[in-house]
């Protein structure tokens, strides 16, 4: 981990939807330490600052890739950028997925809109080795077909139970209508013998979680992805603070054990 921004320069760039690019970097000059599924990274567009993304994609060459939506100064620069184009990045960050703790169990993956980008690596991750999982899940929601990302990498994934909806449709749309959870019913797991794996916005991440528990999946067996406002990455501003967890540190992946009774209180 480096607290100083490491040059990395844009090799590819790839639209998912109207606002939101994914980019790959390669090092110019020493790579960063290895990045794990879920962990982050904070990316400084210069001339405009830094915000915190979570990797979508990790490469044995060092390189990196990082879907970004576009929301805000910085977001809009990195969005903009093009190949050849050069950004500071430092990192890893954070907490990661725990992978290791699902062989031998069903998987279930659930991620609601810009979420799916954190899980990518992590649903990749247990493909390669379909062997050691009983059956994997992925559930995949956004708010209209136009922004889901990589739908014919999705497509493409025949060794899982994959389940998309949207909440809005469109003209062409003949996929699931509602909402992500609903998905829940018609995927194969067996509760007890589950690990679940969950990122998106707040509201979706405690519905999803609290209907896990309720099919009967162990509280310590489902894994949540928090989301705020990270600054400095190190535990020095407070500014992602979660009553009294600092995100950047305990987080963003925690156990819903441990994150349920922070989220349960409004506004905190």
């Amino acid at each position: 981990m480096t607290a100083v921004p490491v040059p990395h320069r844009v090799v590819a760039r790839r639209p998912e939807t109207a606002d939101t690019i994914t980019l790959r970097f390669e090092p110019v000059g020493r790579p960063l330490a290895d990045f794990l599924p879920g962990q982050f990274a904070m990316i400084h567009a210069f001339g405009r600052g830094e915000i915190p993304v979570s990797v979508s994609s990790v490469q044995a060459t060092g390189g990196l890739a990082h879907t970004v939506r576009s929301v805000g100064a910085v977001s809009d620069g990195l969005c903009a950028a093009r190949v050849g184009d050069v950004v500071g990045i430092r990192g890893p960050y954070g907490t990661s997925w725990e992978l290791e703790r699902a062989r031998g169990r069903d998987v279930v993956i659930v991620a609601g809109g810009i979420g799916f980008a954190p899980l990518r690596p992590l649903i990749l991750a247990a493909l390669a080795e379909p062997e050691a999982y009983r059956r994997i899940n992925v559930l995949i929601g956004a708010r209209t077909p136009s922004d889901l990302i990589a739908r014919a990498e999705v497509a493409s994934w025949a060794t899982a139970f994959t389940g998309v909806t949207v909440d809005q449709p469109e003209p062409d749309w003949r996929g699931d209508v509602g909402v992500v959870t609903q998905l829940l019913g018609r995927a194969h797991f067996e509760p007890e013998e589950t690990t679940a794996f969950v990122c998106g916005p707040e509201p979706m991440i405690r519905a999803t979680a609290r209907e896990l528990i309720q099919h009967g999946v162990p509280h310590d067996r489902v894994q949540v992805s928090l989301e705020r406002n990270m600054r400095c990455a190190t535990g020095h501003c407070g500014h992602c603070q979660l009553g009294p967890v600092l995100v950047c540190q305990a987080g963003p992946v925690v156990d819903w054990a441990h994150a349920e009774p922070l989220l349960s209180v409004r506004e905190l």
